[in-house]
């Protein structure tokens, strides 16, 4: 039976020029490069100038992955922009990056799930192609997390960095198995009961600013093991899979310790792996989709590979996709 797959058809990602060592926090917090390394496996970050936008790092993420997949702007249909730090209130950031793309048709919008951003991004974009109602969705996370650290607070502000990444999808014929190239199945979650575990102390409503990032570290943790085990054995048996048919795990970079204890109970090596984490740090809804430009980059991720992505934050929201690419 032929069925409808939203296919990828090419990727790209885009990093801030300021890179900075984990050394560079000992200046000014009691911390160490030791310190952080063995309890995040980060080692660096990138933070965006001033006056760079999260616009602007989605822009340049976007023409990267255009170039990529061998297509211009005006050949997209629509795109699905996840972030938690956007330009504006509003308009959405992914308006002005269709205007800045030179994309003069379809349509753009913003979601916000935080760090599970592209993972629900991605699967609002593959119901609108299965759905008819796009044909080429590119898909972005980009984050400008640096904006909304407490620089006092050692437990958060060496976790995060800046940066974006972007993947094009196309409907194409399927067989309806598992053998299609494509996104295989979407999964996604999220209880609000845990809204104080990970969160910003400001908003519109609320307080009439900004805020800063707050989080409940030993907590989060606890809960991102499990839940990502679940939605990622939930999203493998959707798609007719097991963890030994999966080629690749590409997991939301936030901490290297979540990611190979949720390895281990998945029962699927560390050399399958993606690791960006020691490079970029956690970038929210902009780390799936960078982590998968590098390894596209790398040479390690190949045509007919099997993909696993899973991500958890603020909401908290989780979710994971199987993807054919």
């Amino acid at each position: 039976m032929s069925v409808i797959r939203a296919v990828a058809l090419g990727c790209g990602h885009y990093l801030p020029k300021r890179v900075v060592e984990n050394a560079e926090f000992e200046k000014t917090l009691d911390t160490s490069d030791e310190w952080i390394r063995s309890r995040t496996g980060i080692e660096r970050r990138h933070f965006a100038a001033e006056g760079e936008l999260t616009s602007d790092l989605a822009v340049n993420a976007a023409r990267n992955a255009l170039e990529n997949a061998g297509l211009e702007a005006t050949d997209i249909d629509a795109i699905v922009l996840a972030t938690a730090t956007p330009d504006q209130t509003f308009p959405s950031t992914a308006t002005k990056v269709q205007h800045a793309l030179g994309m003069k048709g379809g349509f753009a919008f913003d979601i916000q799930a935080v760090c599970a951003g592209f993972i629900y991004a991605l699967s609002i974009a593959n119901a609108m192609i299965l759905s008819g109602q796009a044909k080429r969705v590119m898909v972005i996370g980009a984050e400008t997390f640096s904006r909304i650290l407490d620089w006092s607070d050692r437990g958060t502000c060496v976790l995060f960095g800046d940066g974006a990444g972007a993947l094009i999808l196309e409907a194409r014929s399927g067989s309806g198995d598992s053998t299609d190239r494509g996104i295989l199945s979407t999964d996604l979650h999220s209880d609000g009961a845990y809204n104080d575990l990970l969160y910003v102390d400001g908003g519109v409503s609320s307080t009439g600013s900004v805020g800063l990032l707050r989080m409940q570290g030993q907590e989060v943790f606890k809960h991102a093991v499990k839940k990502l085990v679940v939605t990622g054995e939930i999203a493998m048996k959707a798609a007719g899979i097991t963890a030994a048919d999966i080629d690749w795990v590409v997991p939301h970079q936030a901490n290297l310790r979540i990611i190979a204890r949720t390895a281990k109970k998945m029962g699927v090596d560390m050399d399958k792996i993606v690791q960006t984490v020691q490079d970029h740090g956690n970038t929210s809804a902009a780390s799936i989709p960078m982590a998968l430009s590098v390894a596209v980059a790398r040479g390690q991720i190949k045509r007919n590979d099997l993909l696993l992505m899973e991500a958890i934050g603020g909401g908290l929201a989780w979710g994971a996709a199987t993807l054919r690419w």
